[in-house]
């Protein structure tokens, strides 16, 4: 009998993570705002997937877009964002840091797993911009990571397929290697073929249509997005000073 492969659907809203469970899914990676790569979500929305799912639900622990280098005001959040999941009733938590030249930051990523535990922990794909990953997967098994995202340090994971096997091989069933990024039903089973991975993460993603009858389109709501992905949107202390100053108050 091949072995069988676990699933995990990647999902930023109550509906994607019910019709994943719909459609057999194994297990959800909890997110927000996935067109940033994801962020942490909504209180509200973990007590509800809880209140009316059965399958594991592991959270994204990411306090914004961009880059994977914190501060430790950043780091604070991420703490309490775990204690807050584990309260919740998360299954497990997804997150990771990185050091500004690349590398996996063992101290604070190692803060965040403590803090999670006894909960699983899914280091993400910061993995895909750190400076080795053969280097980096040494220094998740230290870190007693149960297992990594990535697409082998490519634009998808189909792309990556050679990188993502030879992450397994180095492995050897220390931690789970999970393939994610551009997987499609297309692409699926040649990919698992591919890497000899037991696990696989996909959005299973499309476009939603809006039901709304009453338009305006000249309205846009949101900031530009950045232009990549370790350029991100911060409020400057200075606009707002300058508002101030000029209204007065």
């Amino acid at each position: 009998m091949p072995t069988p492969i676990l699933v995990e659907a990647c999902v930023d809203s109550i509906e994607s993570a019910l019709a994943a469970a719909r459609g057999g899914a194994h297990r959800l990676e909890l997110c927000a705002n996935l067109i940033e790569g994801g962020t942490t979500p909504s209180a509200g929305t973990l007590a509800v997937c809880r209140a009316r799912l059965d399958i594991p639900i592991f959270v994204l622990i990411r306090p914004r877009g961009g880059d994977f280098l914190y501060s430790a005001a950043e780091l604070a959040v991420m703490l309490e964002d775990i204690r807050r999941a584990k309260q919740a009733g998360a299954h497990g938590v997804v997150t990771g840091v990185l050091r500004a030249d690349g590398e996996i930051d063992v101290d604070r990523t190692g803060e965040l797993i403590a803090a999670a535990r006894p909960l699983h922990v899914t280091f993400h794909r910061a993995f895909d911009v750190c400076r080795d990953a053969s280097r980096a997967l040494e220094a998740l098994v230290a870190l007693g990571v149960e297992r990594v995202l990535s697409s082998g340090q490519a634009a998808t994971a189909p792309e990556g397929a050679e990188t993502i096997a030879r992450l397994v091989r180095q492995a050897a069933g220390r931690i789970g290697v999970l393939p994610g990024g551009g997987v499609t039903p297309d692409n699926a089973a040649a990919l698992v073929r591919a890497t000899g991975v037991t696990e696989l993460h996909l959005t299973g993603a499309g476009v939603h249509r809006s039901g709304m009858t009453f338009r305006v389109p000249t309205v846009e709501l949101g900031n530009v997005a950045p232009s990549n992905a370790y350029d991100w949107n911060v409020t400057e202390a200075r606009q707002i000073e300058r508002v101030v100053a000029i209204l007065g108050v």
